[in-house]
């Protein structure tokens, strides 16, 4: 996953052209995380399925524009705590597999600690 790599140079040195990296502690990183992750919720926020999927396709680039928000907090706060975040998403796969085997969980919702 060297492209993650990539991307989070561009991030970083995108911040630091700006000088604004004193702004972002983890905290506020963190936060901005979860706000950006509120926009892309409240764009289906009390549609039904159907309008879901119609909005989803109207409104693909705005959705668009507040994913790239979300990965650029991401790939940020992860940078930032020295996590190398391909190897993270590696080892959580990995943990996932053994917690939601396939001849246990496939086509169902059911938490792991359920199945």
């Amino acid at each position: 996953m060297e492209e993650i790599k990539t991307i989070t140079a561009k991030i970083r040195k995108f911040r630091d052209e700006r000088d604004w990296k004193q702004f972002h502690n983890h905290k506020d990183v963190a936060l901005s995380l979860v706000l950006e992750a509120a926009e892309v919720l409240e764009h289906f926020q009390w549609k039904s399925p159907q309008e879901v999927k119609e909005h989803g396709e109207a409104r693909r680039s705005e959705i668009s524009d507040e994913l790239a928000d979300v990965a650029v907090y991401l790939f940020e706060l992860a940078d930032n705590l020295g996590i190398d975040l391909s190897k993270a998403i590696d080892v959580k796969m990995k943990k996932n597999a053994l917690k939601y085997p396939v001849e246990k969980a496939r086509g169902r919702h059911t938490k792991y600690s359920k199945l």
